[in-house]
Formats: structure tokens, sequence, C-alpha cells
């Protein structure tokens, strides 16, 4: 019996050939016969139909406008302006390389006027309420247990509550960082880089001036700006963000064909002679330069020329880094070429203790010094001589927001 089931079964094994055959004869007539089927019900379908989709929200529902219904309203007692340490209010532009009336704030976002360089506040601004704000926002000053704790929490390299300051400076948009590190961090880390480096005095004055902090730690280039005890959250200022970077107005020429003071003949000669002179010192890309300006003010009572290889730092920077050194040191710049800036130390005075200063420095530089020094000298009691402007001691007091000058005696 088993053995005829295993002889039979070979021979009633159906061929594979035959199967496919029949199948493709069994879709070809079923796919005919489609169209003239019609069953007594109706098939249910695989998948239901899908909802009806909504359609998409109108431009004018979506929730970031570009023209916002009202403008946006800021009580900070300054001009907002892209960068606060790096422009001087007493500069004015000769011209513009943008409409005035492209606001960076964007259209409609902002209720101060935009004029080119910087959004003024209206004149209901109080400042005396707002440094007695900042007052009680500090609260008590730290004990020196405290500030050594913040120190050694916030200055290592691998903090993550820090912020990069490069040539721009002191930003706008960098206060709105500085407050939003302020949320969950009781002071930030900053690292300061590149041109604004050459002041570092100026930095700390706009970045405790703009935020209410104080910093309470500065090794060369590096800060730590403390919140203060009392600072809340929820009550941090209302800062309108730039939507993108204005484009710097154009100023007078920084280098004149003649320096003042001198004809062609002896400019030419002091340009030769700087650029074959040795290299003061070499100056790179993004880098610290805090004892430049010391340099330069040592070299000069040697020297009546001074020449800084810039190479690499780029042909903005090096003017920038010109414009600096004549308001800090001061000096005459008379060269910008191939990244190489010659300086010269103008006309001098000799006299008593460091008596030696410039003759032909225009009002320009003067205001523009005076300004300089006003914010060096806040929140301080120096004695501060400057020579090299006036050949005269000027003993300063600092009480709160006022600026005193006290007698004046000549050297």
């Amino acid at each position: 019996m088993f053995l005829s089931r295993k002889l039979l079964l070979p021979w009633r094994r159906p061929n594979q050939g035959a199967q496919a055959l029949a199948g493709r004869l069994l879709r070809s007539s079923s796919s005919l016969s489609d169209a003239d089927d019609d069953p007594p019900f109706t098939r249910i379908p695989k998948r239901l139909p899908r909802a009806p989709s909504p359609p998409p929200p109108k431009p004018k529902d979506l929730a970031g406008k570009i023209r916002p219904d009202e403008p946006a309203h800021s009580d900070l007692p300054f001009d907002f302006r892209h960068s606060y340490s790096e422009t001087d209010p007493a500069w004015r532009p000769i011209g513009f390389r943008e409409p005035t009336r492209f606001s960076p704030f964007g259209p409609g976002r902002l209720d101060r006027p935009w004029d080119g360089v910087a959004a003024a506040r209206g004149g209901g601004g109080d400042g005396e309420g707002g440094e007695r704000s900042r007052e009680e926002v500090l609260g008590e000053p730290l004990s020196e247990e405290e500030v050594a704790e913040l120190v050694e929490r916030y200055r290592h390299s691998d903090c993550s509550r820090q912020i990069n300051l490069g040539k721009g400076g002191v930003t706008h948009n960098m206060l709105d960082d500085i407050h939003n590190h302020w949320k969950r961090a009781e002071a930030v880390r900053i690292k300061c880089l590149g041109v604004p480096t050459l002041d570092m005095d100026n930095i700390c004055f706009h970045l405790e001036d703009k935020t209410g902090g104080k910093i309470i730690y500065r090794n060369i280039n590096i800060l730590i700006l403390y919140r203060g005890r009392n600072y809340d959250p929820k009550q941090r200022p209302a800062i309108p963000l730039m939507l993108w970077k204005p484009l710097a107005p154009i100023y007078p020429r920084l280098v004149q064909n003649v320096a003042e003071g001198l004809t062609f003949e002896e400019t030419k000669e002091l340009r030769n002679r700087g650029l074959n002179s040795p290299p003061l010192t070499k100056l790179t890309r993004n880098g610290v330069y805090v004892n430049v300006v010391d340099k330069v003010r040592d070299a000069f009572k040697t020297v009546e020329v001074v020449r800084l290889d810039c190479s690499h730092v780029g042909t903005s920077d090096c003017k920038k880094i010109g414009v600096k050194l004549r308001d800090l040191v001061p000096c005459v710049p008379i060269l910008f070429k191939d990244e190489q800036i010659i300086l010269w130390r103008g006309k001098m005075q000799c006299g008593t203790r460091q008596g030696w200063y410039h003759a032909n420095l225009s009002a320009d530089q003067r205001k523009a010094y005076s300004f300089h020094m006003q914010h060096h000298l806040l929140n301080k009691k120096v004695m501060c001589y400057e020579p090299t402007i006036t050949g005269h001691s000027f003993e300063r007091g600092i009480a709160g927001s006022e600026l005193s000058d006290g007698k004046i005696e000549e050297l």
C-alpha cells in the first residue's frame, strides 16, 4: 500500500509551468469581467477614506508677523545701537550706505525712530530712577567668600555659561543673550577677543551700564558679569532684537594726504621711515591686544614713528585698530598699507612728570579723548594725569552717575 502511494504521487503532482499559465489566464479573465460584474452587495473597501484636511492658515493668521499690530516699547534709558563699545556718539557720519528709513529692528516693530546710526529713546526716561533700580537689583555687596565661589564656578574655559565678545564689541543683541543666561545662572563668563580688547575698561563700562550687572572678575580678556542678589528674570527689561546688522555709515577719512602741521615732503619721509623700521609688535587675527596701547606709549618716548605688523588681521580691523590707538595713546595714523599701520606721535613738547603732549590734536580728537576718559573714570576716584592732551593734572571724583572735576594744577 505504501509503495503504491509513493509511485502514484509523482504522476499526480501538477506541473509548475501549467500553474503559472493558469494563474495568468485567471487574472486576465477576471480583469475583463470586472466591467460586467454587478454583485448584489456593496463591497467593503480595504481602507476607509481619509477625513478632509483643514485648509492651510492664511498669512495674516500666522503668529510671527512681519509688522505687528503695535510696535514694541522699551524703557531702557539709552539709545539703541548695533555696537555700544565700538561707536562713539561724538562721531557724526558724512553719509550712509543704506537708506535711513530701513530700521534694523524691522518695519513698524519699534516705537523709536532709526536715524541710520541709533534709535534714540524718548524724552520721558529718568536716568536717576534707573540708577536707583540698578542698585536695588544688585543688593548688598558680595562678600569675599561669595565672590571666590562664583569666580571658581565660572572662570574655567569649560564653563557652559559663556558669551564670546568679538570685533563687534558689546552689541545690542548681546544684551538679550546675557539676560537669557541670567535666567538659570547667577553670573556669565565673557571672553573678549579682537579689536575691543585694546580698551577693556570701555567694555567693562558698557557691560555694567547696559545690563545693570557688575563685573566681579577680570583677568586679561576674561570677565565674569554678576546679575545681582535681587535679580528677577520675570522682571527683566524688554530688549527688542535687531533682525540684521546695519551697514556701517561713512565717516571722514582717517588718514589725510598731508599730516596736520607737516608738509607733504615731511609726511612722505615719516611714512618711508616707518615702513623701513622694525615692527614694534605683530598682531594676530582675533587676538588679545590688551598691552598694545602701553607698548606704543613707551615706544613714543624714544622714537617718533612706530610700525605695527597686522598681517592676516584684515583691512577693516586694521583701520579699527588705528582709530582706537589714535584716541587712546593718542597719536596720528599716517599710513595703512599692506596690513601695516604707521603711527606718528605728533609734535611734542617736553616737560616734567611724563610731560609730553601733542600740540596738533584737532578739536574732534580732544572731544573723543575726553569722552573716553569719562568712561574710564566712572564709579572711581582716581588721580589721572593727562599730559598728552592738556599738560594738566585732573583729580576727578565720581558720585553716583555724576562726574565732577577737581582743581586743576599745572605740572
